[in-house]
């Protein structure tokens, strides 16, 4: 039977809710999209008239979808060219999702969702509907045809493997600015100290270039190495340009709620540094310069007002 201009309603309405409960699962908007219009279809196919709670059949049929690509991404990603990155979301991007509560805005932060590949794909069902869409565990094993105290100890322990990753305490966003701004006038300065000194003693820095754009295979671990890194990557050099396409502006701003420095050639974003920023200086750089995802990146960034580069690059 097709599906009524009600039907139809109720799926755009949780639309926005499925879509961002795709892209924590999955660490890509463009997987995130995909697992969504196949929900859509699923519902088109299904005797809605016999469904009694829309929105916990939408979600189950979504969850279990994304938790099949999770199992195939796992094997894909073991031959990945190089370090495998989430694909970052600009501010006010809505596949975000909520972010009233800290759990919330945590669980789709770029550290997290890159931590969260360690998880396994039920680890990371059960956290992301628990710890950032509140579900309860009843819900949540309903979802995922568990117990309820599976589902618990599930949660337990994907709990404490992203608070073994992430052990820092946050400051907040006008100091972190500040400490972008500082990282930016040091990376320029040809200098290697001034770098040094904003970091942390294990500061590593990743780049995912997807086997489309050079990047190192392995991270750079430790200040120094990371700040040699970072001192060549703002050094001009005229075969960056021409990878380039052009000489990138260089913005800041923040990318899944945390700052980040974004690189634009002619309204192309052609690289996004997520900074992990902790009281103890600059933990992480985490650079996705993968075109392929920065497709989403690039049509946020053209519908928004960004006022005058911080500089040009190169």
């Amino acid at each position: 039977m097709p599906l009524t201009a009600d039907d139809v309603d109720r799926f755009v309405a949780a639309r926005p809710r499925l879509e961002a409960i795709a892209y924590r699962l999955l660490g890509s908007a463009a997987e995130a999209e995909d697992a969504v219009q196949e929900t859509f279809l699923r519902w088109q196919a299904a005797d809605v008239e016999r469904v009694e709670v829309p929105e916990a059949w939408l979600t189950k049929v979504l969850t279990n979808l994304c938790l099949s690509q999770l199992t195939s991404a796992r094997a894909r990603r073991e031959t990945y060219v190089g370090q495998w990155l989430p694909e970052p979301l600009l501010a006010g991007d809505p596949m975000l999702g909520p972010a009233d509560t800290a759990e919330q805005r945590e669980s789709v932060s770029y550290a997290v969702l890159t931590l969260m590949e360690r998880l396994t794909p039920n680890e990371r069902a059960v956290y992301v509907l628990r710890e950032a869409f509140g579900y309860r565990h009843r819900e949540i094993a309903e979802i995922l045809d568990l117990t309820e105290a599976a589902c618990q100890q599930i949660f337990h322990r994907a709990k404490q493997h992203v608070a073994d990753g992430r052990t820092r305490t946050e400051i907040d966003e006008a100091a972190a600015r500040k400490i972008v701004e500082e990282f930016l006038a040091a990376a320029t300065s040809g200098r290697t100290e001034p770098l040094v000194r904003l970091l942390t003693a294990d500061a590593v820095s990743v780049g995912d270039g997807g086997g489309k754009v050079p990047a190192r295979a392995k991270a750079f671990e430790g200040a120094v190495a990371v700040a040699k890194f970072l001192r060549g990557l703002f050094k001009p050099a005229e075969s960056k340009r021409a990878m380039l396409g052009g000489r990138p502006e260089v913005h800041i701003t923040t990318a899944n709620g945390g700052p980040a420095v974004v690189a634009v050639v002619d309204g192309r974003v052609v690289g996004v540094m997520c900074l992990e920023i902790t009281a103890d200086g600059i933990a992480a750089f985490r650079n996705q310069i993968n075109p392929d995802k920065l497709v989403r990146a690039t049509e946020r960034w053209a519908a928004g007002d960004h006022g005058e580069p911080l500089f040009v690059a190169y």
